[in-house]
């Protein structure tokens, strides 16, 4: 009988969890999912990126990514191997002032995520955009591998990700 492995259950339960926010609760609008199998390193990828009902101009994406490593260990059952995966989340916003708005970007990340996340926000503009501003590609990376056991606290960390979404648009 077929047994998923970690990263389908997992995904099937952000998948639901998220869709429920669209479909359900209205909070979010999904603009785009993708489910990726690398067959050259046999690494899997799932994301689902989406923006707040009312606030278009913030997008946010879940990453969720699992090795072969992580698939070996658990189809062959390895002694002290524990299969997970990795989380990320992406954010993409256009700022203006970037000292003033990357400033505060970090501000929300610390109070939200805490101790638990590395983050990175990259700047970039298109040569010759006829608009001020740059689009700023936030990078938050979780230090904690997910497992089977975190499945209780995905719907807690979509919370803090609307959360997070909401105080980075109105900046």
């Amino acid at each position: 009988m077929y047994d998923p492995t970690v990263f389908e259950n997992l995904k099937v339960a952000f998948e639901n969890r998220v869709y429920d926010l669209d479909n359900l609760e209205r909070t979010i609008n999904i603009v785009n999912r993708t489910d990726q199998l690398d067959v050259a390193v046999m690494s899997r990828k799932f994301t689902i990126r989406f923006s707040l009902v009312g606030q278009p101009a913030v997008i946010g994406e879940i990453v969720l990514h699992s090795s072969l490593q992580e698939l070996a260990d658990e189809i062959l059952e390895v002694d002290g191997a524990e299969p997970g995966c990795l989380l990320s989340l992406r954010v993409l916003k256009n700022v203006q002032d970037l000292d003033t708005e990357c400033e505060q970007i970090e501000q929300v990340l610390q109070a939200i995520w805490e101790n638990d996340i590395d983050y990175r926000q990259t700047l970039s503009f298109q040569y010759n955009q006829t608009e001020p501003g740059f689009l700023n590609t936030i990078t938050i990376v979780f230090k904690p591998k997910l497992t089977e056991d975190h499945m209780g606290e995905i719907g807690e960390f979509l919370e803090h990700v609307v959360e997070m979404l909401t105080r980075i648009g109105d900046l």
